[in-house]
């Protein structure tokens, strides 16, 4: 660059080597992710995942929630990173890939732990009930705790 063409640049350009930026997607939500839990042998298990909201989160089917230690280890890393992360016989997590997501997928897991947690819920109100009810039976007598049970269909 000569002279004057420098004279002409604004200020803040400097014309030594740029920095490289590095495009290379990171973890985040909604990014699928398959990684390699290493343990302490060295041997490795790799596993493919998508990283959700806590209540969308279902792990058993790939959907890792942003909350749990795993996925708080691994956001914000890179492909190729090795992550320290001590967990049973695992000690550290390679991220093989991440590929970006466009959108978190609804897994629908929310509503199904919603539903067998009112199920519990209902059948713990249920046997307190009956409790209450034997134990009325007992005490005073001609109680009757059947009528209380739901009907079957």
């Amino acid at each position: 660059m000569d002279c004057d063409q420098k004279m002409n640049l604004p200020p803040w350009f400097d014309d030594k080597e740029e920095e490289e930026i590095d495009l290379t997607p990171k973890v985040t939500l909604g990014a699928g992710i398959e990684v390699e839990l290493i343990d302490e042998s060295g041997a490795g298990e790799r596993l493919a995942l998508v990283v959700v909201p806590d209540k969308e989160a279902d792990f058993a089917a790939g959907f890792l929630g942003a909350g749990t230690p795993l996925a708080r280890a691994l956001l914000g890393q890179r492909p190729g990173s090795v992550v320290p992360y001590q967990q049973g016989d695992i000690r550290e997590v390679r991220i093989l890939t991440v590929t970006p997501g466009a959108r978190v997928p609804e897994t629908g897991a929310d509503a199904s732990r919603q539903a067998v947690i009112q199920k519990a819920l209902d059948k713990a109100d249920l046997e307190d009930a009956l409790r209450l009810a034997l134990t009325v039976d007992v005490k005073w007598g001609e109680y009757d705790p059947e009528a209380l049970a739901p009907e079957k269909d």
